[in-house]
């Protein structure tokens, strides 16, 4: 068995419930609920989160989902000791591990969560209700909308740990602030609070902290009242759109502007439209 298959076999049978999925009618929360550990992602934790992504992903009645933390915290990241075990491992010449099993976890389990994230039709919103470090930092920025509480605290923990931005990480940050400001943020390695994560775009919004899942719920209504089609279409077009030239975004407009002009939600949209208008008249 390799350090990879030994992970997911110890996360599949811890028996704890580290994940929480609360179902409310087309929307669903769903919590990081380790807190005494800051709902670090163990095996378990990660492996319940992806099952919890893949069901909301498959269900068409859904159609938006909030990540969140159990206080005080949204993640610490990755467990450090998942990570000292595997470089101990990798570092022994009589164990078999080698770099291949780190690179399956991050690239399966981290890496098969923000896929899931950004490639769903779903509208996904990342409330940071504390720290959120590492990976777990990284879950909520692949998010489509991220808001903060005014306990969040934006933390790049990969350069003290000897590591790089993963898990999208260095895609967001350059596209947000900047290949200098993502330098910055990289060397300094300084949590940032929701205010200065409000200043530099890294979240939309900024609420108390008893009113962040409120305010989450808000967006999820913004995203329910909009017709099914026209979000997920959009939410692909401008994933696709970050790094297309102008003309083929032009193109993969063109192409979907086309095809919502076959729905019923246009023709009822404009009839409105246009009756509001002659009574306005």
């Amino acid at each position: 068995m390799t350090l990879y298959q030994d992970k997911r076999k110890a996360g599949a049978e811890d028996e704890r419930m580290l994940v929480r999925a609360d179902r409310r009618g087309d929307r669903t929360i769903i919590t990081l609920d380790d807190p005494e550990r800051l709902n670090a992602l163990s095996a378990g934790l990660n492996l319940q989160l992806q099952d919890r992504l893949d069901e909301v992903a498959r269900d068409a009645e859904i159609r938006s989902v909030v990540i969140t933390g159990e206080d005080p915290a949204f993640s610490a990241g990755g467990d450090l000791r998942m990570i000292r075990d595997g470089n101990q491992a990798i570092r022994d010449p009589d164990d078999p591990a080698d770099t291949a099993d780190p690179w399956r976890w991050i690239r399966r389990q981290f890496g098969g969560v923000v896929r899931t994230i950004a490639s769903t039709d779903e509208l996904f919103v990342a409330a940071i209700n504390g720290p959120a470090a590492g990976v777990g930092l990284a879950f909520a920025l692949a998010c489509d909308v991220i808001i903060a509480s005014e306990r969040a605290v934006l933390v790049p923990a990969f350069g003290r740990l000897g590591l790089v931005p993963e898990v999208g990480t260095s895609w967001l940050l350059t596209r947000q602030l900047g290949y200098h400001g993502a330098i910055d943020y990289y060397v300094k390695g300084e949590p940032i609070g929701a205010t200065e994560a409000l200043e530099l775009g890294l979240v939309r919004e900024v609420q108390a902290h008893e009113a962040l899942l409120e305010g989450a719920d808000e967006w999820c209504s913004r995203g329910a009242a909009m017709p099914a089609h026209a979000f997920e279409m959009t939410k692909s077009l401008l994933r696709a759109a970050v790094d297309a030239p102008w003309e083929e975004t032009l193109r993969l407009e063109e192409f979907a502007e086309a095809n919502c002009f076959s729905t019923a939600a246009l023709g009822d949209a404009a009839e409105s439209l246009l009756h509001k208008s002659h009574s306005s008249s």
